[in-house]
């Protein structure tokens, strides 16, 4: 029921962010900047769907970990699936110092779960395999696909609002010019990225509960996440992410810190401390 729920959703969320930038287009330009607008958004839905994954690992600069490397992390992820009941997900890592993980991929038997150096370096492995719980119930629930998407697309939304503000810099408008309107393309270039991220926090919370349940059960305890969950929160406090972007902070178990002062604008995720108190509710 869950997996049928965000598939539901995932096809919402490309008719959201793809009229949203239809929208965008007919009031900068008319029906033929919706037009425009919409075929890029068609171009970029089928670069979501197929491709979604790859892009979101090349943005991460991850590198995937072969069968020699860290065989103990191999050994827990092959037995974490068996609990799951899915397909041994691919691992990458993230040469980042900030402690993160994010599952990506377009169904279970095309699952990909990738970490942090960070995490491998702040977490023992108990916590580490709580990481790895609730990164596979995502995998489980199908949230994979829906949150890969919204990555895509909610960085598509932010690249045409950056592009109108090239357009309002650099191009003039006269009392009877029938270009867009600067007024209404200043309001877009504000509204759109803040519309993306609601739709991001709409798809993300109740989800980050659920994975947390899921991934209690199938590490057996729910400790090891709720200490991993209090050693992200502390450092998410105090230092930004590497490779961190807006449009994908909804993938991370935590919240990261954001460069620029973003993060506290608008949480893809629920707090952190109601999420260990829930976890620590079920023992």
């Amino acid at each position: 029921m869950t997996a049928l729920w965000n598939t539901s959703k995932t096809f919402l969320l490309i008719a959201s962010l793809t009229a949203l930038a239809g929208g965008i287009g007919y009031m900068f330009g008319g029906m033929g900047w919706a037009f425009s607008a919409l075929g890029i958004m068609a171009i970029v839905n089928l670069l979501a769907w197929y491709s979604s994954d790859s892009l979101v690992l090349a943005m991460h600069k991850a590198r995937r970990l072969g069968p020699r490397d860290l065989p103990w992390l191999h050994e827990m992820v092959t037995a974490l699936s068996h609990r799951a009941g899915v397909p041994k997900p691919t691992l990458y890592v993230i040469d980042d110092p900030a402690p993160n993980a994010f599952a990506t991929g377009r169904s279970p038997a095309s699952g990909v779960v990738a970490v942090s150096t960070g995490l491998l370096e702040l977490c023992s492995r108990h916590e580490i395999e709580g990481v790895l719980a609730h990164e596979l119930a995502h995998i489980v629930h199908r949230d994979i696909l829906i949150q890969t998407i919204t990555a895509t697309l909610a960085g598509a939304i932010s690249l045409l609002a950056h592009l109108a503000g090239y357009m309002l810099m650099f191009a003039g408008r006269s009392s009877d010019d029938d270009g867009p309107n600067p007024l209404v393309m200043l309001v877009f270039m504000i509204l759109a990225p803040l519309v993306a991220a609601l739709i991001q926090m709409a798809v993300s919370r109740t989800r980050e509960y659920e994975a947390d349940r899921a991934g209690a059960r199938f590490a057996g305890t729910p400790e090891g996440l709720a200490s991993a969950l209090a050693k992200l929160g502390k450092y998410h406090q105090r230092s930004p992410s590497r490779h961190a972007e807006p449009a994908m902070a909804h993938l991370y178990i935590a919240m990261p810190k954001l460069r620029g002062g973003f993060s506290g604008l608008f949480s893809t995720h629920p707090p952190i401390e109601e999420r260990i108190r829930r976890l620590r509710a079920l023992t």
